[in-house]
């Protein structure tokens, strides 16, 4: 079979400790990889445009809310807050004149102070507590967006996004996808690597027990306030993305607590602090719904569900609940354990009895 250890000898510790040391996984993800980029020339404009890109954008969103809540153990409930303060940031600056590369960042630089001025409470809080601290970031950041004109442009206003090139090509079009899988794969490849480093170990130390982490001479003040800012920084981005790949236009409406649930099941379902869980997780949240909507509606069509409009249009969001509380009940660690389970199987096969 093509998925066995034998035969992977490892000689030096940098072939032992690669992302991917088996293979096959490095093969698996260069395929994942060649389809993303071909996906322009097999699927329609509307699957792209409706389904694959909102997937990249939010998976990067739920990436970095990973960074913050599996790796370094900080609740945040706030975070499509995060997501609205990179997205009108990115707007502004880009109705400025500053080019989109530098508008990018700006928004990230942005959140990420606003962001750790909130997270600071991580630093008094904890549990609980620090979920009132992030809701109380949502409901002001919802606020002062709502309420101040020069902002959002009023209530009910909707703020366009200009026109503008990346890497001097234009965003439109084909773009705005490869720009949205340019991101993912960004934050994919630095959430991936990040446990790799000092700064990954001592978040981890950190979310186990803090008071430990202190004890072996790791500063929890200093590295929640890291992890804050890497995690807002990410964040802003991943909302200036959304803004400009996929919505093209941002209101209040899009960045309500809701969104923030929504992020927070979508790690939560996937896997807490796994990288393929970010991606299972957001495409489950964000394209189940869709795909039961549209099931239903179709037995409905043809007489399988003689049920009135009003049970119809709340079936698809009762199957939905029914899945998520079936994923907590017999699989607690989410999406990302199940393809784990699927993935060790392969890897003894036949040969069961070979599991630990």
């Amino acid at each position: 079979m093509f998925y066995r250890l034998s035969g992977v000898h490892h000689t030096r510790y940098e072939t032992a400790r690669q992302i991917w040391p088996v293979p096959t996984d490095r093969r698996v993800v260069y395929i994942l990889l060649a389809l993303a980029l071909a996906a322009p020339l097999y699927l329609p404009d509307l699957y792209l445009s409706s389904y694959v890109l909102p997937w990249l954008v939010w998976s990067a969103a739920a990436l970095s809310l990973t960074l913050l809540m599996g790796i370094a153990g900080q609740l945040h409930f706030g975070f499509a807050a995060v997501m609205a303060i990179g997205a009108y940031s990115s707007i502004h600056l880009a109705r400025a004149g500053v080019p989109f590369e530098l508008a990018l960042i700006g928004a990230g630089v942005i959140t990420a102070v606003i962001g750790t001025l909130f997270g600071a409470a991580a630093l008094r809080v904890k549990g609980l507590y620090l979920v009132m601290a992030t809701l109380a970031m949502q409901y002001l950041v919802d606020w002062v967006i709502i309420n101040v004109p020069a902002i959002s442009g009023g209530a009910q206003a909707t703020l366009n996004t200009p026109e503008v090139s990346f890497l001097f090509m234009p965003l439109s079009g084909t773009g705005l996808y490869y720009g949205a899988l340019l991101w993912a794969v960004i934050v994919t490849v630095f959430v991936l690597n990040i446990k790799r480093t000092s700064f990954g170990r001592a978040l981890v130390a950190i979310r186990d027990k803090d008071y430990a982490a202190a004890v072996i001479g790791v500063n929890p003040f200093k590295y929640k306030l890291l992890a804050f800012f890497t995690a807002s920084f990410l964040g802003g981005i991943s909302g200036a993305v959304l803004a400009f790949c996929y919505y093209q236009a941002v209101t209040p409406e899009q960045f309500g607590f809701n969104v923030s649930i929504q992020l927070v099941a979508m790690v939560l379902v996937g896997g807490l602090g796994s990288v393929i869980g970010a991606y299972l997780g957001a495409g489950f949240v964000l394209l189940a719904p869709m795909f039961l909507t549209n099931a239903v509606a179709y037995l409905a069509v043809w007489g399988v569900l003689p049920l009135s409009s009003s049970l119809l249009a709340h079936i698809p969001l009762m199957v939905y609940g029914l899945l998520i509380v079936g994923f907590i009940l017999f699989e607690p660690l989410g999406l990302a354990k199940i393809y784990d389970n699927i993935r060790k199987y392969f890897l003894v096969w036949p040969f069961r009895h070979t599991q630990s």
